[in-house]
């Protein structure tokens, strides 16, 4: 038995050797822009960023803020006369959170020489299904979403800005037990990538501190009628539900939930978070707790004036989704700035981002890598009061 002393000694030692940190206090990522490309090459055609993301079906939200994100980056180097006296252009690709056609877009970026580097992908998944293919096109594929423990393993082009689930599992289950009170939880979890690996690393978790975990429950995406799991977990009577899923299928557990009788608190991982769960569960989405790597209230005054930039930009509020998004396109397009307009070039610029003094100052927190190309990121929990998601009463952080 592990003591919850020892645990967290572990995870504070795991942020401060391996990962990223709270707000910048460095230098913002524009200083240079405009200048040469770091390796000599003469202004030729665009630059070509792609992204790649559910940009339609029941994720499109997701898909499109990462899209924006990225955007918001690609102009702003644009307005300061490009990378070399070249053109930034973004490229979008339309995964729709689904492997097969994640693996078509790879295929399509990949194949497309001007194509220096990826924003995506979002669903583990998809990240998975693509990686095989951009690490034999020698083609950086950048996560801001994805948090399957083994998407970095076994390629030396998969980065990502964001934490681990194996980490955030562990923040979840000793957050239901602190910060909830919970004694007994029971599990739904989407038969994926996902929400298997996000299930996994809470229950293993939970018999470290002695959560019991009284009932866990798979569905697949497609999965309209949760009544069935909920009876059979009204019978269980757990303290909390966890949904280890994306905030589609959220919220039509929430909403049967309620509808069941069944009124303990919701806990979510990372693809809960979406004012689409909000939207779509209505008033039975009051009181669920998610853990979510960005919250604008804790991120900081140069976050707060980038969200009246973007709310400008795009008529639209941005989320955590918009902001590794800007993060990884600020990034990837500063390795070409400073290193080379050529795939290597990038990656190689990424890869030597591996310790706190060279930290990248994102939005999202400094970022810097370890050999995997993984960066651990604070893991923070928002609650949703008054129809909106509000950063929860007490952090893990």
């Amino acid at each position: 038995m592990i003591s919850s002393r020892t645990v967290l000694v572990f995870l504070v030692g795991l942020l401060v050797s391996t990962g990223c940190g709270g707000p910048p206090t460095g230098p913002a990522p524009d200083a240079g822009l405009g200048g040469g490309t770091g390796g000599g090459s003469a202004p030729a055609g665009a630059i070509v960023l792609g992204v790649a993301g559910p940009m339609t079906g029941d994720l499109a939200q997701v898909g499109k803020m990462m899209e924006r994100g990225a955007k918001m980056r690609v102009d702003e180097v644009n307005a300061k006369g490009g990378i070399g006296g070249r053109k930034v252009e973004l490229e979008v690709g339309d995964d729709t959170g689904n492997p097969k056609e994640a693996s078509t877009v790879a295929q399509k970026f990949a194949s497309n020489p001007a194509v220096l580097a990826v924003v995506g992908h979002y669903n583990s998944s998809c990240s998975l299904a693509g990686k095989p293919i951009y690490k034999e096109a020698g083609l950086v594929e950048f996560s801001s979403g994805s948090t399957n423990p083994t998407v970095c393993e076994g390629s030396d082009w998969t980065f990502r800005n964001i934490y681990r689930d194996d980490f955030q599992g562990q923040m979840l289950a000793r957050y239901a037990k602190q910060h909830m009170g919970a004694a007994r939880v029971a599990v739904f979890y989407d038969n994926d990538d996902y929400g298997i690996g996000l299930k996994t690393a809470f229950e293993e978790e939970a018999k470290k501190i002695a959560l019991e975990v009284v009932a866990a429950q798979s569905y697949e995406r497609d999965t309209v009628d949760f009544r069935p799991q909920l009876s059979t977990f009204m019978a269980k009577r757990p303290d909390v539900i966890l949904v280890s899923g994306l905030f589609s299928q959220a919220a039509k557990i929430a909403s049967q939930a309620r509808e069941s009788g069944l009124a303990v608190p919701l806990l979510g991982g990372d693809g809960v978070f979406s004012d689409e769960y909000i939207k779509n569960a209505g008033a039975a989405a009051e009181n669920t707790y998610v853990s979510t790597p960005f919250l604008f209230e804790l991120g900081g005054e140069r976050a707060r004036a980038w969200h009246g930039d973007f709310k400008k930009a795009f008529g639209a509020e941005p989320d955590a989704w918009a902001v590794l998004a800007y993060d990884a396109a600020a990034l990837l397009l500063q390795g070409v700035e400073k290193a080379g307009a050529t795939r290597k070039a990038v990656r190689d610029y990424v890869a030597a981002i591996d310790s706190k003094e060279k930290a990248f100052p994102g939005l999202g927190g400094a970022t810097y890598f370890d050999k995997n190309g993984d960066c651990l990121k604070p893991v923070h929990m928002a609650l949703v009061k008054g129809s909106k998601f509000v950063p929860a009463p007490k952090q893990m952080n």
